[in-house]
């Protein structure tokens, strides 16, 4: 039976790096699979070419490709102003409000919408640290969760980083909190190629003025088994604590 999956992410190419294999592989199933991005993604790192194009256009052409490449049947973007990653929030843009500044009921409201439309049978979002504790991260949390409760969104898959990782890319002085248990594992390697060509559809997300490559671009050019290892399993805490399969 046909289920729709729908995917909150903060910015473009987050759906890639962290769901991108569990939606082509949703897809190529027969799902219905949403995705939905909180912000512009508009400080995100990149090279003066592209920020002199303006980066939030550009980043909403790469997220609208990586979703092709993914097999997505919508993509909706909420709008938002990208909050960057450091100790200090800018001011908000003309017409535009950083994502960690919007009431949260506003923002669930907006995402409840989507969720009611669609008949989602399962939200894919963030667990209580954001992954590592990126601001907007943790605003899709808060807001994923007040969505699902809303729209009585049947399944709340909370998206597993290691917590290695989140240890490493977390904001100095900010204290991870305790995650849930992961209790999915979707196995993602049949669809590793869709995964890798959406990820490297971030152009902008590869690009620097510095002689050093950046990680993304590094990852994906890694060598297949080591693609395997790293990028060949979606891990995921079931917020009901169950172990069913996703698809």
């Amino acid at each position: 039976m046909p289920l729709t999956l729908l995917a909150f992410h903060a910015h473009p190419d987050d759906e890639a790096i962290l769901t991108g294999g569990t939606l082509a592989r949703a897809a190529a199933a027969g799902h219905r699979v949403v995705l939905v991005t909180a912000t512009d993604g508009a400080l995100g790192l990149t090279s003066s070419r592209y920020a002199a194009q303006g980066l939030a256009s550009v980043r909403a052409a790469e997220v609208r490709e990586s979703a092709r490449l993914l097999g997505v049947s919508r993509v909706e973007q909420l709008g938002y102003a990208d909050s960057g990653l450091g100790p200090v929030t800018f001011d908000d843009p003309p017409g535009q409000v950083r994502f960690v500044r919007v009431p949260v009921a506003e923002a669930a409201e907006r995402l409840a919408a989507i969720l009611r439309e669609e008949s989602v049978d399962t939200l894919l979002t963030y667990d209580v640290n954001g992954g590592y504790g990126h601001p907007d991260h943790l605003q899709i949390h808060r807001v994923g969760a007040a969505a699902a409760q809303l729209a009585q969104t049947p399944r709340v898959l909370e998206v597993a980083v290691s917590q290695r990782v989140a240890r490493l890319m977390k904001p100095r002085g900010l204290a991870l909190a305790p995650v849930r248990p992961v209790t999915v594992e979707v196995d993602v390697r049949e669809q590793l190629d869709a995964k890798v060509a959406a990820m490297r559809a971030h152009e902008s997300q590869l690009a620097s003025d510095s002689a050093l490559p950046r990680n993304i671009d590094l990852l994906t050019r890694l060598p297949r088994p080591a693609l395997e290892r790293l990028l060949g399993r979606e891990r995921f805490a079931d917020l009901s604590g169950s172990s069913d399969p996703v698809l």
